[in-house]
């Protein structure tokens, strides 16, 4: 990824509707350029779609949380399906230590947060956490990997 790749992702983060004259000059090249980069900056995997931003709130759903799942034994892919199936699931991780997953759930009350933790009550074990704030919003990382400064 050069210079010129960088700045095209730079443009399309900050706005994924931006036309492709602005990117062409934002990123110093032609339209046809700037296209030819951005289709193979999606055939590469870098660039894996263009979305929309929502705030759940506007949405009325005014609680977030966090909620660490423990599958019971052989739940596993019992509860990976149910988290998939069950709509206020906004993210899920899969990860390593004693929980298999961390997930984000937008509703709009604590009665409908209970009900679907109620769902999954008898193949999982939950630990949840009210957001509060989100003082850093789902961002990438940086485009140039850093190495060990030493």
């Amino acid at each position: 990824m050069d210079d010129a790749d960088r700045k095209i992702i730079e443009a399309l983060l900050a706005d994924a509707r931006v036309s492709l004259k602005d990117l062409a000059a934002h990123a110093g090249l032609s339209s046809p350029g700037v296209s030819e980069r951005v289709r193979r900056l999606q055939e590469r995997g870098i660039i894996r779609g263009f979305t929309v931003d929502i705030d759940p709130k506007v949405l009325g759903y005014s609680l977030q949380a966090i909620v660490r799942i423990r599958p019971l034994p052989g739940k596993l892919h019992i509860v990976q399906q149910m988290i998939q199936e069950i709509p206020e699931f906004c993210e899920c991780d899969k990860v390593t230590g004693e929980d298999c997953f961390i997930a984000r759930l937008a509703v709009p009350s604590i009665e409908q947060l209970d009900g679907i933790l109620d769902k999954i009550a008898d193949k999982a074990e939950t630990s949840t956490s009210i957001v509060k704030s989100q003082p850093i919003r789902r961002r990438p990382p940086p485009l140039v990997v850093r190495q060990n400064e030493e």
